[in-house]
């Protein structure tokens, strides 16, 4: 079994990111990267992943797809929106945090988030500085946003962030960014950010479900 062949049945397994499990098209543009950042800010939180996608969902659902229009919702919609998720945990905080931060980055971007793309200019630590500014976006939110944004951010990948890195482990796969680049099939083309943020999602699932590890072993 090679490294290639755990990849393919990784890939064929679970190869969607979150981002596009949560409903985000992902581009660049100003709406689906905000997205991203919710969705990072309450996939940051112990909470089981799953909740936190139905809670973006939910979000999106009740028309806060905007920095302007989650600013716009009142704090009760927002809670309501993430119980509807079955987020309540943590529901009345990130509520907070989200209209803090909509308002953040309406103040200091312009709602763009290509604005801090700029600003960072290629430097991965300056961006992630960036992102924690967000009120609820610590390393691991920054982390995970990196992590799926390199699929239209090229210049980021490959990003493989800690939690992708014990999947790999688990799979007996390379536990570094560059060397899982090479069984993900990574090239010099404008493709590569998006196949290693497929990969590094998928990574993800097999660090949090054994099931996906034994199942992959069992195809692979």
């Amino acid at each position: 079994m090679t490294a290639r062949d755990t990849v393919d049945a990784l890939l064929d397994r679970c190869g969607t990111t979150y981002a596009a499990e949560a409903g985000i098209r992902l581009r660049n543009t100003p709406q689906p990267l905000y997205q991203l950042l919710v969705l990072s800010d309450l996939l940051s939180a112990r909470i089981r992943a799953s909740a936190a996608v139905a809670a973006a969902r939910a979000l999106f659902a009740h028309g806060m797809r905007s920095p302007r229009r989650m600013a716009g919702a009142t704090w009760q919609q927002r809670v309501d929106a993430l119980g509807e998720g079955g987020y309540r945990r943590y529901d009345e905080q990130t509520a907070t945090q989200l209209g803090e931060g909509a308002r953040l980055l309406l103040d200091d971007c312009g709602g763009d988030l290509r604005r801090l793309r700029e600003a960072a200019d290629g430097d991965l630590d300056a961006l992630r500085a960036g992102l924690r500014r967000t009120p609820g976006i610590g390393p691991a939110g920054a982390d995970i946003f990196v992590r799926e944004v390199q699929a239209v951010w090229p210049e980021t990948a490959p990003f493989v962030d800690g939690k992708a890195l014990q999947g790999a482990e688990r799979l007996g796969l390379p536990a570094s960014p560059a060397k899982l680049a090479e069984p993900a099939g990574r090239t010099d083309g404008p493709a590569d950010g998006r196949r290693i943020a497929v990969l590094a999602a998928a990574l993800v699932r097999a660090a949090l479900d054994k099931h996906i590890v034994d199942d992959v072993r069992a195809r692979s």
